[in-house]
């Protein structure tokens, strides 16, 4: 399995030191009990991303620890100055595989934003990132991140987050969360990942959990349809830390192929591994 989505460093800063985030070492430990090969490092450089920080420059020290099993992405606040500069160095001289999580209080489509999203054009990077109600916040049918989709046709968009899996759903209402209630057919995504070949799902967290959890009728029916751009991700962050994605996967009623497909075969496509 590749891991799409994790988080080193002291993230939970306002809890410390009741609550400390994750080593490389541990990381690694955990990967090797849950069977996972290799794991996205994405740092998080913006305040609205968590209590703490996980830089960039940590993300590639970790990677050098054991390139063979850790890929760093890089992240840059877009509210910083000099923000393409800072991904042209990060991409060719530290050999950054994509940008993420990308995750601040702008718009979507932003034009602080814009500027990440034409570079991550450029170099034909995927990028994570988070919608939420205030967080690269869109419209209920996710207008902003269609017009990006269209503007930008070479990132590899991998969408995460409650604003963004809230739009599995035909009746979602804008207001994001956890909604247990089963789900409509005609939700924004539903559409969008058939129609746009540069947008991906990225099933961790919480938000993917549920989302896929909530209505296992139609659970069925949403992975048949775009099981070529699902990514197992966990948003792992914490010691031990529950990775309820790693079960789902495993006893998901799938042929081998699309289970592959979501371990690890839509990863690798992406990031040309």
């Amino acid at each position: 399995m590749i891991d799409f989505h994790v988080h080193l460093g002291n993230i939970y800063r306002h809890d410390y030191p009741n609550t400390v985030g994750v080593s490389v070492h541990q990381l690694i430990e955990r990967m090797n009990r849950e069977g996972i090969e290799t794991s996205i490092l994405l740092p998080l450089e913006s305040p609205e991303g968590a209590f703490g920080y996980f830089l960039t420059e940590h993300a590639v020290e970790a990677r050098d620890m054991y390139p063979e099993r850790l890929i760093a992405f890089l992240c840059i606040d877009p509210r910083m100055s000099r923000v393409a500069e800072q991904i042209d160095v990060f991409v060719k001289r530290y050999g950054c595989k994509g940008f993420g999580e990308h995750i601040n209080e702008l718009a979507f489509d932003d034009k602080r934003n814009k500027v990440i999203y034409a570079k991550c054009d450029e170099y034909g990077l995927p990028l994570v990132f988070e919608i939420n109600v205030n967080y690269c916040y869109d419209e209920v049918g996710l207008p902003r991140l269609e017009s990006c989709l269209k503007e930008y046709p070479n990132v590899k968009f991998c969408g995460h987050g409650p604003g963004f899996w809230a739009a599995i759903s035909g009746d979602d209402d804008g207001k994001a969360g956890y909604p247990k209630r089963p789900i409509a057919p005609g939700g924004a995504l539903d559409r969008l990942l058939s129609e746009y070949d540069n947008l991906y799902a990225d099933i961790s967290a919480g938000s993917g959990n549920n989302a896929l959890t909530r209505d296992p009728e139609f659970t069925g029916g949403f992975v048949a349809r775009h099981w070529r751009k699902l990514l197992f991700g966990t948003d792992y962050m914490g010691h031990d830390q529950p990775l309820p994605q790693v079960e789902w996967l495993k006893t998901l009623n799938v042929t081998p192929e699309i289970r592959k497909a979501i371990a690890s075969e839509n990863a690798r496509r992406i990031l040309r591994k």
